[in-house]
């Protein structure tokens, strides 16, 4: 059962993930002018990479990832917030109305490609340091 203090550490959480996001995304914008997105590739795939090494070290499968505090907080909330699939959507679809269709579909699949593999390293990692 979802208890108030749950929804409040997944609010919390999601609220600093955002916010991280959103500073980390003007960082990267105020240094690189270029077409491709780098600020939401590389956000989409350290979250994926910091998701899977805390999964490991925090002993929890994937449907748990909801159960305490901490997992709701950290997992859903801050990384949740932090990591951006309709950003990363939204992207392709400005590339793609920007006539860079073939970026996008390569920004896509490297996008997916990127995070499955940082996942693998994240939990690979967080296994050895158990």
């Amino acid at each position: 059962m979802v208890s108030a203090l749950d929804v409040m550490w997944v609010g919390l959480g999601g609220g600093l993930g955002s916010l991280a996001r959103w500073r980390v995304g003007l960082w990267f914008g105020e240094r690189y002018h270029g077409v491709f997105p780098w600020g939401t590739f590389l956000i989409n795939v350290s979250g994926s990479f910091v998701i899977a090494y805390l999964s490991i070290l925090f002993s929890i499968d994937w449907r748990e990832r909801f159960g305490t505090p901490l997992n709701a907080g950290v997992l859903t909330g801050a990384l949740g917030g932090f990591t951006t699939f309709s950003s990363m959507q939204l992207d392709a679809a400005k590339l793609t109305d920007s006539g860079r269709g073939v970026m996008a579909v390569f920004y896509l699949m490297l996008s997916v490609l990127a995070g499955l593999l940082a996942a693998i390293l994240g939990a690979w990692l967080a296994l050895l340091s158990r």
